[in-house]
């Protein structure tokens, strides 16, 4: 997968968390934060998706979150890391 591909598949799962109202308010917030700093292209890619795992990570450890929105932040995280590699 490109690097294209991969962001706008990211970007894809992130809209999915942002407009699943089952998701507590601050995750979803979290997410759309995560989304406009992946695709704020000012930024190098490298630090653009380090600033994103940082917030996922800290979130997808946030004890209110359902099952199926720790599932995609987890592939989302693995997706951007790969991307860094």
């Amino acid at each position: 997968m490109s690097e294209k591909e991969t962001i706008q598949h990211v970007n894809e799962i992130l809209d999915n968390i942002v407009n699943d109202t089952s998701i507590p308010r601050n995750i979803r917030r979290a997410a759309e934060e995560s989304k406009e700093i992946l695709n704020n292209e000012e930024e190098e890619l490298s630090v653009r998706t380090s600033s994103v795992i940082s917030i996922l990570d800290e979130i997808s450890n946030d004890p209110n979150i359902p099952v199926h929105a720790r599932t995609l932040i987890w592939e989302v995280l693995s997706e951007l890391e790969a991307l860094k590699e």
